[in-house]
């Protein structure tokens, strides 16, 4: 039997927010949308996104009585790209705190994220605390606590980050993280660095299938036609392998007592099972992980109609 996929709201128009521009640090200009007033809440993308995957999420959030602020990342989408090339986990949190604290005032705020977004939203609960006061986390890679998953007997000896010969599906996380020259030199036009990017949206089965039509894929893809944004997404992936070092050692390796609401979209290929198990132990103050049916990586597009009301609802009480 066919199954089919739960009606999601309108994708508003590519144009159709305000990008805004702000120097916040190391004289580099970050973009980011702001829609809407009321508690301010962030919206951290990951890879391979820009703040367009959280597009059929604004205007919801928005008329629910939120400042709702997505920035591009470092690197990406309409940010500038950074010419010293430092791109890691703890350089995007300053990035994402001085853009909330010192340019748009906010002492206190919330935070939805998955992907990369979800590490430096994870970081940032912790090397500035109090200012993060409550979270949305879906579908990364689990905070880095092998001593305590291995006492909550949870096995993550088949999860080996980028070894295709074990986990095929990951055999990017190899390229990018250590072969980044020769496969830049693959992709060396701008419609083959933005059909390698479709990729994740297509058969690589990150998402439900059906999700990303032709024309989504094509407003996904289209930030990712320059070489240096390709590879400013691919710098995280290097921390891993050790082909890069990072400006400071990363807030993954302990608990997160925030409050945070995790999700998990079981339809992704690449992000384990394990992932409900490891925010188990990894959040000390969670509700869920709750399990979103018919919804994988890109939770935040493939079931806007689940994630904008339990955002809306999550955050509720900080509005006034």
């Amino acid at each position: 039997m066919v199954s089919v996929r739960p009606q999601q709201p309108a994708t508003p128009d590519p144009d159709a927010f305000t990008v805004h521009r702000a120097i916040v640090r190391h004289g580099l200009t970050t973009a980011f949308l702001d829609e809407g007033e009321g508690y301010p809440i962030v919206l951290l993308h990951g890879y391979p996104e820009t703040k367009r995957i959280w597009w059929r999420n604004i205007e919801a959030l928005a008329a629910c009585g939120y400042q709702v602020i997505v920035p591009d990342l470092r690197g990406h989408g309409d940010s500038e790209v950074d010419e010293r090339d430092r791109y890691d986990v703890v350089e995007y949190s300053r990035d994402v705190h001085a853009l909330m604290s010192d340019h748009l005032g906010h002492d206190h705020y919330g935070v939805v994220a998955g992907d990369v977004g979800a590490a430096v939203a994870y970081d940032m609960c912790l090397r500035f605390p109090g200012a993060v006061q409550r979270m949305v986390w879906f579908n990364t890679a689990p905070p880095m606590l092998p001593a305590e998953y291995a006492t909550a007997g949870i096995d993550l000896s088949d999860r080996a980050f980028g070894d295709p010969e074990r986990r095929p599906e990951t055999d990017y996380q190899y390229r990018q993280g250590n072969e980044p020259d020769e496969l830049a030199a693959e992709l060396d036009t701008p419609e083959r660095r933005r059909r390698y990017i479709a990729e994740f949206y297509g058969h690589r089965l990150w998402a439900a299938p059906g999700t990303f039509t032709h024309a989504d894929i094509e407003f996904m893809t289209e930030p990712w036609a320059e070489e240096e944004r390709l590879r400013a997404g691919w710098a995280v992936y290097q921390m891993m392998t050790g082909l890069r070092t990072s400006s400071e050692v990363p807030r993954l390796l302990e608990t997160n007592p925030t409050p945070t609401l995790v999700l998990y979209g079981p339809e992704d290929h690449v992000v384990p099972e394990q992932f409900v198990e490891c925010c188990e132990v990894a959040f000390t103050d969670r509700v869920g992980p709750l399990v979103v049916p018919r919804a994988g990586h890109f939770l935040q597009w493939e079931r806007a109609d689940v994630l904008n009301p339990l955002t809306a609802s999550w955050f509720s009480d900080l509005r006034s």
